[in-house]
Parts: structure tokens; sequence; C-alpha cells
């Protein structure tokens, strides 16, 4: 064998496969986005902004977006698994890339274990931390098979999820119940309360970056990529205006805020108990689907970190076979099962939120180098500052948490700096 066969080979073995469309693309977005946001984030946020629920997803949204456009045109520069990590590695150095991968892996594992236990809460509520190790296992073992798989299985827990919050707005604004009023912005609204609402909310709208961080396994990324970001936000936020509109028209705010199953309280009030059972599977399913694509989207991370050494060398390799990642997904897949059996799923939510935006926060930085155009520099600037403001403006253990963690990941890279230079 000559050496560039050799050297082509091994290439082969070391790259990822390219199997994703945008329809699968966008199909993985909206697995993430609409699991993590319509079953979790709506009561905290409603208990945050008040009547200004609707304002703080508003808020979310245009920062969602400066965030969406940004990604777009970095992963079409920047095909390759990794997401922000690469982004911020190439325009900004090495050491925001560094922060934007820490971050990420970080938050989103936190993440994993909250949809885990959401899972487990919804399945088998006396069991909750078992239910959630074993979800973590079930699809650990469906993402080590191939992304392909993946996706195929997000595309059915997406079509059963939106049918099911179809049903849900339906009942809800067909009722006797329902009465528009409650669903305006009332006048004692504060800006505090909304930009809260809207980093919980961001929470939910974060699951775009799933199609980023598989850049390298999708077909034509420059052309895919752009299409499919915008497409999956778009579709998410016409389901959450729905249903938040659809809920808080039953419900109004302050009962919303204090309800423990938003969804499931909601048709309850609108006269369908029968349906509380149906919105209860649809509650676990859609938590699957967010966990399926939170973990597919972590362990590409990790891959793209540890082929640049800021995590262990062996969680770069890729499956002769399966043509995936499969040391950095069982390792994700092992991390997460630990903390889905440990922690407590509010805490994961907040430290999570804040680890997302200070991760679209690189990304937006590195976006504003691409062009020096001033109106091509808005939409990341506002990006920029929306996160930094969402941030500081969520729940103060929440920003302490995640500023300590983030501290370590910035000291963790100043001593494998220091080591590497001994």
């Amino acid at each position: 064998m000559t050496r560039s066969s050799v050297a082509s080979a091994s290439a082969s073995t070391s790259e990822l496969r390219r199997t994703l469309g945008v329809r699968d693309a966008v199909v993985v977005g909206l697995g993430s986005m609409i699991g993590a946001g319509i079953f979790a984030a709506l009561g905290p946020a409603a208990r945050a902004a008040g009547s200004g629920l609707l304002l703080g997803l508003a808020v979310a949204a245009v920062v969602a977006y400066c965030n969406a456009t940004s990604s777009a045109r970095l992963a079409a520069r920047y095909p390759a698994s990794g997401g922000t990590y690469v982004y911020g590695r190439e325009r900004l150095g090495m050491f925001w890339g560094h922060l934007a991968g820490w971050a990420f892996v970080v938050g989103k594992t936190a993440s994993c274990a909250a949809m885990a236990l959401t899972v487990g809460a919804y399945v088998w509520p006396g069991q909750a931390h078992a239910v959630a190790v074993a979800a973590v296992v079930a699809l650990t073992a469906v993402n080590y098979g191939g992304v392909q798989k993946s996706a195929l299985l997000t595309r059915v827990i997406v079509a059963v999820v939106l049918a099911v919050l179809a049903a849900v707005v339906v009942v809800c604004l067909g009722s006797g119940a329902a009465d528009a009023g409650r669903a305006a912005v009332g006048g004692s609204v504060g800006v505090g309360g909304v930009l809260q609402a809207a980093g919980l909310l961001f929470f939910a709208f974060a699951g775009y970056a799933r199609i980023a961080t598989l850049g390298e396994e999708v077909r034509d990324p420059a052309r895919t990529i752009p299409r499919a970001i915008p497409l999956a936000l778009g579709i998410a936020l016409a389901v959450y205006a729905c249903v938040a509109v659809a809920v808080l028209s039953v419900l109004g705010p302050a009962e919303l805020g204090h309800a423990g199953a938003p969804l499931a309280d909601a048709v309850r009030a609108a006269g369908v108990p029968g349906l509380v059972p149906v919105v209860r599977a649809g509650a676990a399913v859609a938590a699957l689907g967010s966990l399926l694509a939170l973990v597919l989207g972590v362990s590409r991370t990790t891959l793209a970190m540890a082929r640049d050494r800021h995590l262990p060398g062996v969680l770069a390799a890729v499956h002769p076979r399966f043509q995936v990642p499969h040391r950095a997904e069982l390792a994700v897949g092992a991390v997460v099962a630990v903390l889905a059996a440990t922690v407590d799923v509010r805490g994961a939510i907040g430290f999570s939120s804040f680890g997302v935006l200070a991760y679209y926060a690189v990304a937006n930085a590195s976006a504003w180098t691409l062009d020096a155009s001033p109106v091509r520099r808005a939409v990341p600037a506002v990006g920029l500052v929306g996160c930094v403001t969402l941030a500081f403006a969520l729940p103060w253990v929440s920003v302490a948490v995640g500023a300590g963690v983030l501290a370590v990941g910035m000291a963790s890279y100043g001593v494998r700096r220091w080591l590497a230079a001994r």
C-alpha cells in the first residue's frame, strides 16, 4: 500500500460520514428545542415575568435569531464537528474556542441530566432517577449505532410531540374556559422579570446548536446548515407562541407560574381530563427527543476538543464501522447517567442556561469578525449584548455557579498551556 493510500484510509476512518440533509438537520434541531422548552420552561418563565411571559418569549426569540444567523454563517464557513468551539478557535484564538467548548460540554451535560430527569418524572415519578439513568443508557446505544439512526428516531419523536401540542392548543382555545384577556400584557410587568423569563425560555431555543455541531455529518454543509437553522428556529417559535397563548388563556399567568405540569393542568382546566395522560406521555417523549439530540451534540463537541487535546486524546477516536465518535459518546453517556442519578433538575436547568448563553456570546463575537460591514455586524452585536444581558438576568445562584464553572475552564486552559510550555 502506498503512502497516499494509507493516508486516505486513515482519513476515511477518522472523519465522520456525511448523511444528513436539510430535513434531517431541521428535525434534529426541533427534537432538542421543542422537548426542552414547552414542557419545562413555561412555568418558571411565567413565575418570573407574570403577564409579561409573551414579551419574554419575544426577547428570547430575537436573541435566538441573532445567534442562529451568526451560527449559520460560521457553520457554512467551518463545516466541522464542534460548533462554536471551532468558530471561536478559528476566529478569536484558541482560548476563546476552549472557553466556548467548555461552556457547551459542561452546560449541555447538565441539560442532558435535566432532560433525563424530566423523562423519569413523567414516566414514573416515584423512580425518576432510575428511569432517567435507563433513558440515558438506551439513547447512548442509539447514538452509538450511527447518526442516521438517531435522526430517524428524532423524526418520529418530533411528529408525536407536535401532534400532542396541536391537541393541547385546539382543546384550550376551543374551551369555554379560554379568555384571551389572560394572555394580555399587564401594566405591572417589570423589565427584570421579562429578561429573566427570556433567559429561561432561551434554554429552550438553543437546540439549533445541534445542527451546527453536526457540521461534519451534513451533506453540502455550506447550503444545508444556513437553511436548516432558521427553519428549525422559525418552526419552534411558532409552536412556542401557539402553546403559550393557549395555556395562558386558560390558566392565566399566576396559575401557570405555579403549575407543576402546565400543559396537563391546562387541558384539565379546559374540561378535558381524559387528555392528561396523553399530554404526560407527550412530555416524556419530548424529553427523550431533547435528550437524544443533546447527547449527540455534546459528544461531537467533545470529539472536536479531544482532537485539539483540550480533552483527553483518547476521546477523538471514530468507530471504523459506524463512523461515530464512539468513545466520546460513551464518556458523555456515563457522565450524564451519574448526574441523572444524583442531581436536582432545577439546578441543572439553571446552570445549563448560563453555560449556553456564554457559548453563544462567543459565537456572536466570532461572527463579528467575518465581515467589516456595519450592517453585517449589527446582528452579531445584538446577539452578543443579548446573551450577556440574559445570562446575568438569571437567578443569582445560576449566575454564581455558572461563572464558577467557567472560571474552572479558564484555569484548566492556563494549566494546560503551562504544562505544554514546560
